[in-house]
This record gives C-alpha cells, sequence and structure tokens, in this order.
C-alpha cells in the first residue's frame, strides 16, 4: 500500500522486529506477525474492493465509447469507434470527435478544432482529400470520410501519453493527506512526550518504552481509511450509474454535493424537446402559398433520415414522411450550424428547376431575406404573439437558382411564413425545481429562445420570471431598474437567461464561480464544450455530442432535471459518508494517543500491542461496511469541512480518552466495580486489567461510528442492517476473547461474564453523552463569532475560506425572498438536537408549495373569469354551469 498511512505501519513493523530485541526478550514476533497481517487484509481488501469497481467502471465507460455512423454492406449504421478498420466510410458531422484517422471525401468544407492535438487555438478548415485526425471535434459542416489508420497508429494515438486521464482524484487526494497528517503529527506528538517522560524521567525499561510507543504507532494510524474513502466513492459512483448519471471524474461526485447552483438547459431538460406544430397558427407571407405548402417546404428543408428534433417535427406534419422528397431530386443539403443557425436544401423539381429552401431562426431568414422594416415589423409582431403562449418559431424563405450550381448565390430570397413550435415541459420539472430549492440548490434556466418563451415556460414551472437577454450580461439593454445593478449581482439573482450563446454561457459560470459558487452546467452541443469544461461539475445530458461528453464530468443517460437533482441526493449521502468515517478516523486516533498516553505516563502500565492490533483488525473489518451504510443527505450543499471534522474528533476523541483512563483508574486504584456491582477486585492482576481495559477500548471505539454518522440522536437514526451486523459480530468476537482468552504473550486473562457485563454497562452509560458534545460542537461551530475569529487563520494542510458558510446562508436567504419565499424566522438555537434546520427546511418548503398554489390560483381565476364572462354573454344559467363544471 502507496501511501503514508501504510509506511507508518510498517515503520513499526520493522520497530516490532529490530527495536523490540532487548531487556532479555526475543523479538517481537507476534506483533510483527500481527502488523503484517492488518497490512495484507487492508491490501487484499482495497485490491478486490477497486479491482471490482475497476470493473464496474470499465462497463459504464464503455457505454460512454465514442460511436460513429459507418458504411457497410452497403447501409448506414452506429458502430463504436473502436472497431473502425482501414477503408471503412464514416460520416462526420457538427459535434463528432472524428473517430479515427481519416481522409476527406466529396462534400462542404468543415470546420475542425484540433487544439487538442496540435495546439491550434483556431478551427481549421479542411476540405475533400484533406486528411483530419483522430480526437479532432467538427465544428460546422458535414462529410464522408475514409478511414485511413485506427487505434495507436493514429496521431492521438502516437501522442495518447500527452492526454491526461479522467479519474484524476486531486482534490480528494489533498483532503485525504490533510487528515493523515493530523492523525501522523497527533502520534508523533504522543511518542515524543513519552519518550521525554518515559526515558529520561521516569527511568522505564527499554523494551517496555518501544511496547508504548508501538501502541501509539498501531492504535492511532486509520490505515484502512483510503481503502474506505475509495470504495465509498467507487460503490457510489456505481449507484449513480444505476440512477441514470455515468461519473466520469470521481470528485464530480464531492462537487456535486456542494453543488448550489445549477445551470440548466430547458430544450429537453426542462422540457420533453418533443416538438409540434399547431397547423392553425401557421402564418404565410407569401401570395399563392397556403399553409399545407409552408409545411411541405420547411420538410423539405429537413432531413429525413438522421433527423433532430425540429426536423422531426417537421417531416412529421405530412401525411406521408416520403412527401418531403416526393418529385424533387435532392442536389444539397446544407445542415444545421450555430452560426448561420439554419438548414436548407438545393433541389431539382420535375420541370428541371433549380430551386433552394431554407428553414430556421426568423432573424436569420430575415437577413438572408432582406426585408423591409413594415415586413420585420410585422413578423416580429407574430413572433411575440407566439412567445407570449410560450411557443417558438420557425420562419421559412424559397429562393430560385437560375444558375443551376449548388454554390451559386441564387436568386432574391422569399419570405415564406412562420411556424409555431410548441415544446411541452415535462410533468416532474416543476416539482423537481422545487425539490431543488428545498435542497439549496438555484435553477437557472439558460435557453437559447426569445426572452418571452423563457419568462413564460419559467412561469408555467414555477422557477420565476426573473429573466434577462443575453444583452445584459454585457452590461447592455438593460432596463432602469436594472442599471445601477453590476452584472455578477445580475447573474447571482436571475432566474435565467434567454437569447443565449456559448461564450455566455462561460461567461455565466465564471461570474458565479467567482462569487464562490459551486456550479454545475449542463450542455449537449459542440459549443457547450468550453462551459462544461469551465463549470464544477459539467453535466453532459442524454443524448449529448461526444464533444459536449469528452468536456463532461458526468454523463446522464436518462433525460429530464429529475436525474440530476436524484444524483445531487445521492452524491450528498456518499459525500456523507465520506465526512463520518473521516470524524471517526480522527476521534480514534486522538482516544487512543491521549488515552494511551496518559495510562503508560500516570500509573506505568504497559498495555499489550498484540491487544491493540486486535482492536484494529476488528475496527476495520467493521468499518469497511460504511461504504454502504444507510445515511440522511445533507438538507444544504456540503462541502469538506476541516475545520469541523478536526475539532469534533479532537472534542470526541478526548472524551472517549478520558472516560478509558477514570475506568482503569477505578478499577486499578479503587473497589468501586467490586463494591457496586458484587464482582471480585481485579486491581493485582495485571492480566485480567489487559483484558477488561481491551474490552472496554474496543466497544466504545466501534461504538463511536454510531454517533459520527448520524446528525441528530445517534439511536434515533437506524444504521445499516451490514454496519449493526458488523459491530456485534466483532464485539462478540472481543467479549469472548476478554471473558475466555488466557495468553501469555499478549498478558491477558479471562474476566468471566460479571467483568464483562461491567464493562458493557460502564461503555453504554457513557456513549449516551458522545451525541450531547457532539450537538455542542456543532453549536459553537456555527456560531458567527467564531467564523470571524477564524476569518484568516489557515486549516491544517491548506487554506481555506472560513467566511464562505456564512455567505452562502446570505445567499439562500436572497435566493428565496426573490423566489416569493419568505425567510423563515429565526427559530430558537437549540443545543441538544439538530431539528431547527429541518424546521427551517420544511418551512422553506411550504412556502415554496403556497408560491406555487398561488400561480396555480393566478392562472384558475384568470379562466375562471373568461368562463363567466362568456355565460353572461350568452346569457346561461351560471349556477348550473358551475353545478355540471369545476375550473
Amino acid at each position: 500500500m502507496w501511501n503514508p498511512l501504510s509506511w507508518v505501519m510498517e515503520m513499526a513493523a520493522i520497530m516490532a522486529i529490530a527495536l523490540a530485541n532487548g531487556g532479555g526478550k526475543p523479538p517481537d514476533w507476534e506483533d510483527f506477525v500481527g502488523i503484517i497481517v492488518l497490512l495484507v487484509i487492508n491490501s487484499t481488501i482495497s485490491f478486490i474492493e477497486e479491482n471490482n469497481a475497476g470493473n464496474a467502471a470499465a462497463a459504464l465507460m464503455a457505454n460512454l465509447a465514442p460511436k460513429t455512423k459507418v458504411l457497410r454492406d452497403g447501409r448506414w449504421g452506429e458502430q463504436e469507434a473502436s472497431i473502425l478498420v482501414p477503408g471503412d466510410i464514416v460520416s462526420i458531422k457538427l459535434g463528432d470527435i472524428v473517430p479515427a484517422d481519416a481522409r476527406l471525401l466529396e462534400g462542404d468544407p468543415l470546420k475542425v478544432d484540433q487544439s487538442a492535438l496540435t495546439g491550434e487555438s483556431l478551427p481549421v478548415t479542411k476540405g475533400p482529400g484533406d486528411e483530419v485526425f483522430s480526437g479532432s471535434t467538427c465544428k460546422q459542416g458535414e462529410i464522408e470520410a475514409v478511414v485511413i489508420a485506427t487505434g495507436v497508429h493514429t496521431f492521438f494515438g502516437k501522442a495518447a501519453h500527452l492526454v491526461d486521464s479522467t479519474n484524476q482524484v486531486g482534490h480528494f487526494q489533498k483532503v485525504l493527506t490533510a487528515i493523515g497528517n493530523f492523525c501522523i503529527c497527533s502520534i508523533a506528538v504522543g511518542i515524543v512526550i513519552e519518550i521525554i517522560v518515559m526515558f529520561p524521567i521516569q527511568h522505564r525499561p527499554y523494551r517496555s518504552g518501544i511496547e508504548n510507543l508501538l501502541v501509539l504507532l498501531i492504535g492511532g494510524i486509520p490505515i484502512a481509511m483510503p481503502t474506505v474513502l475509495s470504495v465509498t466513492m467507487a460503490i457510489g459512483s456505481h449507484k449513480l450509474s444505476q440512477q441514470g448519471a455515468i461519473t466520469k471524474r470521481m470528485t464530480a461526485i464531492e462537487e456535486m454535493a456542494g453543488m448550489d447552483v445549477l445551470c440548466s438547459d430547458k430544450t429537453g431538460t426542462l422540457t420533453l424537446n418533443k416538438l409540434s406544430v399547431d397547423k392553425n397558427l401557421v402564418e404565410v407571407f407569401c401570395k399563392g402559398v397556403d399553409k399545407d405548402h409552408v409545411l411541405l417546404l420547411a420538410a423539405r428543408a429537413s432531413r429525413t433520415e438522421n433527423q433532430d428534433a425540429i426536423d422531426a417535427a417537421m417531416v412529421g406534419m405530412l401525411a406521408d414522411p416520403k412527401e418531403a422528397r416526393a418529385g424533387i431530386r435532392e442536389v444539397h443539403f446544407l445542415p444545421f450550424n450555430p452560426v448561420d443557425k439554419r438548414t436548407a436544401l438545393t433541389y431539382i423539381d420535375s420541370d428541371g428547376n433549380w430551386h433552394r429552401v431554407s428553414k430556421g431562426a426568423p432573424e436569420q431568414i430575415l437577413d438572408l431575406c432582406n426585408c423591409r422594416e413594415d415586413m420585420k415589423r410585422k413578423v416580429h409582431s407574430i413572433i411575440d404573439k407566439y412567445a407570449e403562449r410560450g411557443l417558438r418559431s420557425l420562419a421559412v424563405a424559397r429562393q430560385e437558382v437560375p444558375e443551376k450550381s449548388k454554390d451559386s448565390a441564387g436568386g432574391p430570397w422569399q419570405f415564406v411564413g412562420l411556424l409555431p413550435l410548441f415544446d411541452p415541459p415535462r410533468h416532474d420539472s416543476a416539482e423537481t425545481i422545487r425539490k431543488a430549492l428545498v435542497l439549496g440548490v438555484n435553477v437557472k434556466m439558460i435557453t437559447g429562445d426569445q426572452l418571452a418563451i423563457g419568462k413564460e415556460t419559467g412561469r408555467r414551472l414555477g422557477m420565476g420570471t426573473n429573466m434577462y437577454p443575453s444583452s445584459s450580461l454585457l452590461g447592455q439593454n438593460k432596463d432602469s431598474t436594472l442599471e445601477a445593478l453590476p452584472v455578477d449581482e445580475l447573474i447571482e439573482k436571475a432566474d435565467g437567461f434567454a437569447g443565449v450563446f456559448p461564450e455566455h454561457k462561460y461567461e455565466i459560470v465564471k461570474r458565479l464561480q467567482e462569487k464562490k459558487h459551486i456550479v454545475g452546467m449542463t450542455g449537449d452541443g459542440v459549443n457547450d464544450a468550453p462551459a462544461l469544461k469551465k463549470a464544477d461539475i459539467g453535466i453532459a445530458v442524454a443524448d449529448a455530442t461526444d464533444a459536449a461528453r469528452s468536456a463532461s464530468d458526468i454523463v446522464l443517460t436518462e433525460p429530464g432535471l429529475s436525474v440530476i437533482i436524484s444524483a445531487v441526493l445521492t452524491s450528498r449521502c456518499i459525500f456523507q459518508r465520506m465526512k463520518n468515517y473521516t470524524i471517526y478516523a480522527v476521534s480514534i486516533t486522538i482516544r487512543i494517543v491521549l488515552g494511551f498516553m496518559l495510562i503508560a505516563l500516570i500509573w506505568k502500565y504497559d498495555f499489550s500491542p498484540f491487544m491493540v492490533l486486535i482492536i484494529a483488525i476488528l475496527n476495520d473489518g467493521t468499518i469497511m461496511t460504511i461504504s454502504k451504510d444507510r445515511v440522511k443527505p445533507s438538507p444544504l450543499p456540503d462541502s469538506w469541512k476541516l475545520k469541523e471534522i478536526f475539532a469534533t474528533g479532537i472534542v470526541l476523541g478526548s472524551y472517549l480518552a478520558l472516560m478509558t483512563v477514570i475506568f482503569f483508574w477505578a478499577m486499578h486504584k479503587t473497589d468501586f466495580f467490586s463494591d457496586k456491582f458484587g464482582v471480585r477486585s481485579i486491581r493485582d492482576s495485571e492480566h485480567e486489567m489487559m483484558s477488561a481495559l481491551y474490552l472496554q477500548v474496543s466497544i466504545v471505539s466501534q461504538a463511536l461510528i454510531f454517533v459520527t454518522r448520524s446528525r441528530s440522536w445517534s439511536f434515533v437514526e437506524r444504521p445499516g442492517l451490514l454496519l449493526v451486523s458488523a459491530f456485534l459480530l466483532a464485539q462478540l468476537v472481543a467479549t469472548f476473547l476478554a471473558v475466555y482468552a488466557n495468553w501469555g504473550f499478549a498478558r491477558i486473562k479471562g474476566i468471566g461474564w460479571g467483568w464483562a457485563g461491567v464493562v458493557w454497562l460502564y461503555s453504554i452509560v457513557f456513549y449516551f453523552p458522545l451525541d450531547l458534545f457532539k450537538f455542542f460542537i456543532r453549536f459553537v461551530l456555527s456560531g458567527r463569532a467564531w467564523d470571524n475569529l477564524l476569518e484568516n487563520k489557515t486549516a491544517f494542510t491548506t487554506k481555506k475560506d472560513y467566511g464562505r458558510e456564512e455567505r452562502e446562508a446570505q445567499w439562500a436567504t436572497a435566493q428565496r425572498t426573490l423566489h416569493g419565499l419568505q425567510p423563515p424566522e429565526a427559530a430558537s438555537n437549540t443545543l441538544f438536537n439538530d431539528k431547527s434546520s429541518y424546521r427551517e427546511l420544511s418551512e422553506i418548503a411550504e412556502q415554496a408549495k403556497r408560491r406555487a398554489e398561488i400561480a396555480r390560483l393566478r392562472e384558475l381565476n384568470t379562466l375562471k373569469g373568461h368562463v363567466e364572462s362568456v355565460v353572461k354573454l350568452k346569457g346561461l344559467d351560471i349556477d348550473t354551469i358551475q353545478q355540471n363544471y369545476t375550473v
């Protein structure tokens, strides 16, 4: 095991066999073998679990393996890029990562981003006959190509050592190192104190001193920590994948647990991305053309295969999809790209005349047609009417091509019509957004649609209408209420932005991160890649392009926002397990070092290193089960708080050490247990005291995990069955050892069931105050004065922003106010329970429900008033109507 914690244990093994050799005694072979067994057990468990996790991860990543369209046996089909061979014909389009080195065939030029390979910052243009390299990203265009090299023979394969792995765990490793260093330093301090006191002052025998040092080394090192935390993350990653979220980077689990802002796409995430066209609302702007012909032209400007959502909606409006190409011969199809925002088809009709038809964003089509101002005003008025009803607009135009060439500019474009597109919200989006807000995650809608559409969708989903156009991000087009508002504050307070381009997404993420937020960003297109890479958690939605998947940290296999919120809750559970264990590990280190150091120095009692090994082995076997423990997710965004971990560990560990010292004093120096419980005195039997002390340390050391795993009273939050079973089994073994074992080499002798019962009773009685100490620490750490006192202090190994939690609380309050949620009244602080935070959260949830109900009633009242006015106008009996119908 290659980490500092195992190095310390290996050093203890060397001490046991090399230094513990003197004083008329042979080398300490039992301790040496015990340490080696402990290391082997941890290494074996780590290898098995990490191997299983690696196999699971490999299976999951296989689902993300790049796929490509390949022509085989005369048919186009989707295949994994890994099975391509030279000579295969592949299709490359916008958003694809080039699957292999290939030479372009006939077609329009491509714009290819080769920055990952060559360092070129701008996309390069590649035409027929040019070579494109594996790993490049198609930024514009569509073409076919023939594969010329695959695998390690590609340009990318030869430079594979330059590509960073996606499984880096840098931040996690820093935290693990910080906690490990704290434990090592605590042990080092204890060892130094023991050496100074035992040898120069007390003149203890050499062998006795070495054994006491071994007790601190063996018992204080949390040797299982790297394995427990790694396995917990691996198991959590597998569980996330079962929920539809595949984790490409392990540390994304930690960051998702702390995410407080989610910038979400509208289309496909908040909505179904299943577009429909209301034929009755189609507007025609060209004489001699009816609505059916507008739909036909829109279908002609669409793909009949490999369609996107808009293409599918247009072709689906026809009685027979084949009508889209009936009676014409396709010459050239211009695919959609983010710059032109339109598609176009050049075709020849049955008379041999050449035509071109285009569909796309209204603004782009208007510019294409060079329309007069009155025409533009009319089009914009209809677009606004569509937007007020939550409908997107799609424009259609046509032109003649007298030159009969696909490359010619053609005649003047003619604006033909406008089509309304409706993308209904997902049935669970409104409820999911409410849940997200209650969990402390603010959802911002980031959409390329018009502002009115964004506001209407926000109103329907109950997420607010405090939305702005993308121009406001540049300080432009602000109304009077926003003129004095800085852009950073505007982004923070907004419910969303409309008319957004990819560069705007990047800017939004950057500004939010500068305000100390943990930002998640969803995306699906090639141009979303920079924002996905910049975000703390880049989330590629279902059916995202290869480029978006490559740039993301988490890839969704299921559509919708609910998958993300479910992943947030699961991530918080995973993170909670890791935090619970780290607090436990620090507590045990302090408890072992302080407790055994005081006993060794005050009463000159030498505890057996071998019995500490037994405690460590049983503890490790039990604590491994925490990776599957039942936990409650944190109600608010969470993150590594070293201050909380160290403070809680020091206080709980010190309390346990003190209880052990008191127990030893009462057993060794008094007849308290004999007088009160009728057991025989063992004060003069060193070996029996060893058994009793071993059992007391073993019971409370393992029972501590039930305190650190719970947010409220430890006996209220039910642990997982596996953890309870492991605890009971380990303590059954420990109790039998204390009752029956008679090992001379370990200096223990059975104490009988009477004393075992006394030890259990003592441990249970002094277990309950642990919860009180936990609540007290949480109360002290949450105090504002405490934060101010430590504002500029440095954590153990890393600079920590101690003001961040206070800012997050203020931010959450401001967001609740913006969303119509009044900040909850300050609940009285309760020292002994954690119900105040839950009471506040339930109040937030109730206020969110109330706000949604008010919005629903407003809509119903508007509809009800309309019904009543119609009834009165027609002279109908309103009472009869109300008896038969309800609004």
